[in-house]
């Protein structure tokens, strides 16, 4: 399973190095899944939004497997919404799903998934910040759900619901035992199953 997190100046790091650690650690352990940062601009250097700056190779694959958004920046002005502004990563996002791969988001990266026009009448979570934002935009709202599992949309709460998330992908591709190797390597205790 190919998996994709777009990264974009402005994002939270956590929302999107932990999934990345999760996903890559469960490779490591025999799981069939490669994991990978790319760019919404494509190969460069992206800044997030404490400061850290990460090189990544390429921009995002036409189709992968699963293709997921962090948040950061929707209550500041920068990140997520200058991205929704600027319109390239919402049509990538909603042309990977057409050609169907899952699409999913870590925290306020719920906002992308609207601006994709991927949310309407289905379920899903946000940082608790924005739940309102998401609710507005159609989406039915999980109340109190780290992380929400839709079939072909996918999407965790605020930013440490990401860790929930990527060990329940892992789960679905690789089995309980793997994701509950990598959580106790990363000496986390998971919060819930999919809801």
């Amino acid at each position: 399973m190919r998996i994709e997190i777009v990264v974009f100046d402005g994002f939270d790091e956590m929302d999107a190095v932990a999934p990345y650690e999760v996903l890559r650690s469960a490779a490591v352990l025999g799981a069939p899944i490669v994991a990978e940062l790319v760019g919404v601009s494509g190969a460069g250097t992206v800044t997030a939004s404490h400061g850290m700056r990460v090189a990544v190779d390429r921009g995002p694959s036409e189709a992968p497997d699963v293709l997921l958004v962090p948040g950061g920046g929707w209550f500041h002005g920068a990140g997520v919404r200058s991205e929704i502004e600027r319109g390239d990563l919402p049509r990538a996002m909603a042309a990977a799903h057409a050609a169907g791969s899952i699409v999913g988001s870590i925290c306020t990266g719920a906002m992308l998934l609207v601006a994709a026009g991927l949310v309407e009448g289905r379920r899903a979570t946000t940082h608790h910040g924005a739940i309102e934002d998401l609710r507005e935009a159609g989406a039915e709202i999980v109340e109190g759900a780290r992380f929400v599992d839709d079939g072909d949309i996918v999407s965790a709460g605020g930013v440490t619901s990401g860790l929930d998330l990527a060990l329940h992908i892992v789960e679905k591709v690789a089995g309980h035992s793997i994701a509950a190797q990598v959580a106790s390597e990363i000496e986390y205790e998971r919060r819930e199953t999919a809801v």
